[in-house]
Order: structure tokens, then C-alpha cells, then sequence
């Protein structure tokens, strides 16, 4: 490959998600949404609720990463939170996959952890992840406050969740880049919620 065609994919992949992210923050309703959610899985955790999180490969991946911002810490010193990812625990993910299907990963974990005024939070960029959906749909049957965060929402994720947050994309990368971004929002928002609780 030339140097030249490396300087293009260069430029052309950070020209993307500069314009993505530029499309999310001219999109208010998209915004609202955000801003809601924030404001929901704070008072989630202020009432002594958790926060779930799965998703399936790089989305996975985000799924740990917002956990720990928010068990460990994310910019301000405050008590630890309670949020799990449910991508983590290779036993358990097996053996559901194995013993019942691996659509139920998420579902039969969520079913066992989750409690009446928890929050899930479920990361699928096409928004059509079987079992990313059937936790969802397990979520809104239990009490728990269901989130999706996709690329393009799908009829079948809004019709399971509180809020749908939609990455104006179809490309994965940049769909993945956005949730991160809005994965870092929702943790900042937390943090300033929560702020004044006390340290332990």
C-alpha cells in the first residue's frame, strides 16, 4: 500500500467521525435522549439500583469499559458504583450458551442479577442482536429500565426500550466511536449527580 492511500484512509476515517459526531450534536432530539438517560441511570443509582450493561463483540467491549468507569472511576472521587457487564464472566457465558442457546446470554444473566428499578443498558450497532434484544425484553418484564444504544435503531430495539439512543451512522467504527463518546457523557453526568455522596 502507498503512502499516499495511507494518508487517504488516514484522513478520510478521522473526516467520518468528525462528521458524525457534528450530526449527533445537531440532532436536539437525539440530544434530549442523552440527557435523559443520564439523568435516569443516576437516579437509578441514588435509589441503590444497578446498572447492567452487555453487548456483543466491540460492543462487549464498551459494555466493560463503562462498567468500570463507574465501579472504579471516571473523572471525580466518589463512592463506587454498582454496574456489571455482563460480557465478562466466560463460565457463565458458556455455560448459557451451551446448556439453553446463546440468544439467552444476556437474558439468563439479567434474570439472575437484575432487580425491579435497575437500569440495562444494551449496545448493539445494528440494533437487531438476538440476545442483546431478549435482554431488553427481559428488562421491561422485570421492572428494569431498558436503554438501547444502536446505529440505527430498528423497530424491533424501540419497541423494547425506555430510551433508544441512535448513533447517526451505518458505518460500525463510527457507530462504536459515538457510543463511547455518549458512553463517556452518561458516566460524566453520573459523576455529577453523585458528586456529593459520601465517600466511604
Amino acid at each position: 500500500m502507498s503512502s499516499a492511500l495511507s494518508y487517504e484512509i488516514v484522513s478520510r476515517n478521522i473526516q467520518e467521525s468528525i462528521a458524525v459526531k457534528q450530526a449527533i450534536l445537531a440532532d436536539q432530539t437525539l440530544l434530549d435522549t442523552v440527557t435523559k438517560v443520564g439523568q435516569e441511570l443516576a437516579r437509578t443509582l441514588q435509589r441503590g439500583g444497578k446498572i447492567l450493561f452487555f453487548g456483543n463483540g466491540g460492543s462487549a467491549a464498551d459494555a466493560q469499559h463503562l462498567a468500570a468507569e463507574l465501579v472504579g472511576r471516571f473523572e471525580k472521587e466518589r463512592r463506587a458504583l454498582p454496574a456489571l457487564a455482563l460480557t465478562a464472566n466466560t463460565s457463565t457465558l458458556t455455560a448459557i450458551g451451551n446448556d439453553y442457546s446463546y440468544e439467552a446470554v444476556f437474558a439468563r444473566q439479567l434474570e439472575g442479577l437484575g432487580s425491579r428499578g435497575d437500569a440495562a443498558v444494551g449496545i448493539s450497532t445494528s440494533g437487531k442482536s438476538p440476545n442483546v434484544l431478549s435482554a431488553l425484553r427481559s428488562a421491561r418484564k422485570m421492572g428494569i429500565t431498558a436503554v438501547g444504544m444502536t446505529g440505527q435503531c430498528s423497530p424491533d430495539m424501540a419497541e423494547l426500550v425506555d430510551y433508544c439512543i441512535s448513533v447517526p451512522s451505518k458505518r460500525t467504527a463510527r457507530v462504536q466511536e459515538g457510543h463511547i463518546l455518549i458512553g463517556h457523557i452518561l458516566c460524566e453526568i453520573i459523576d455529577h449527580n453523585l458528586a456529593t455522596d459520601s465517600i466511604p
